[in-house]
């Protein structure tokens, strides 16, 4: 299993927090420091990378594998995150218009997990309660929390010399989170890419812009590749994402895509084409639009 897993590219959600010790007053908090994509965070990998319950299913497994060289613990929580137009995330408490929450109709267990070096574990989560949902999607985020490791044998905690002044100490504690999606009844979902256009302030690295534009009930996710033509109809992968989604209650993701620069493509003569096709099962076109070049 922990040999499958390292070999699945895998896109998260990223967290890094910071705890800050208020030496004083012995008290913890925590600051959000910043969100990333990246493919996994530190020595934690997990798959599957979102979960979708549809009424085929009632549990899931989550796979998750410390490639790290020491035991790693995680603490496993909801939280509620909000997509933004440029595709990037922000935490909420209260849902937008729209926007329902899954949490209240989601069971994880356990809610705990050490995880020794190079070994594996599994997770499951379990829809429930959800015969009497209206219809639509309903998403909240599973988040695993790394749990800083406590300190060497005969180490002390900082203490402050003068307790009259505040001591601050920083200590960076990092966590993943994915995508858990209960959808309930006919998916209306359409998506529309709009406002194609090229990008050449860097000569050396050309990009794509387009708009993929969501009406409907649910979510859209998939992939989306794109295609140079030459005039002569000879067709050229240019560059390709995995894994896009726009996120209800969300209706237009912009998008920026560096294209290809080492085949030597005339990006001012020929077209372009953007494909978004769903990421599993059988693959079926969510959307395409064709530019011209000049």
């Amino acid at each position: 299993m922990y040999a499958t897993m390292l070999m699945k590219r895998l896109t998260l959600r990223v967290q890094q927090r910071y705890e800050i010790v208020f030496a004083t007053a012995f008290t913890l908090s925590f600051l959000l420091l910043h969100t990333v994509i990246v493919h996994a965070q530190g020595n934690l990998m997990i798959y599957p990378k979102r979960v979708v319950f549809d009424g085929s299913k009632r549990t899931q497994d989550l796979g998750l594998a410390n490639t790290g060289a020491d035991t790693a613990t995680y603490q496993v929580s909801f939280v509620q995150v909000r997509m933004k137009e440029d595709g990037s995330f922000e935490n909420i408490e209260q849902p937008d218009s729209g926007q329902s929450f899954a949490s209240a109709n989601l069971r994880i267990f356990p809610r705990t997990v050490t995880i020794a070096p190079k070994e594996s574990q599994a997770v499951k989560l379990q829809a429930i309660n959800t015969g009497s949902l209206p219809p639509g999607e309903y998403r909240s985020h599973v988040y695993f929390r790394a749990v800083p490791a406590p300190l060497p044998a005969g180490e002390t905690p900082m203490r402050p010399k003068d307790t009259s002044n505040l001591e601050v100490k920083l200590v960076p504690v990092f966590g993943v989170t994915i995508p858990v999606i209960i959808r309930v009844g006919a998916d209306s979902t359409l998506v529309v890419i709009s406002d194609m256009d090229l990008d050449f302030k860097d000569p050396k690295q050309p990009q794509v812009m387009f708009a993929l534009n969501r009406s409907g009930n649910m979510s859209a996710y998939g992939d989306l590749t794109i295609d140079y033509i030459s005039p002569s109809g000879q067709r050229t992968r240019a560059a390709a994402v995995k894994g896009v989604a726009v996120y209800t209650p969300l209706l237009k993701r912009k998008v920026r895509i560096d294209l290809d620069n080492t085949a030597k493509l005339n990006y001012h003569q020929g077209r372009l084409e953007v494909s978004y096709e769903t990421a599993s099962g059988k693959p079926a076109t969510l959307a395409k639009q064709e530019m011209f070049l000049r």
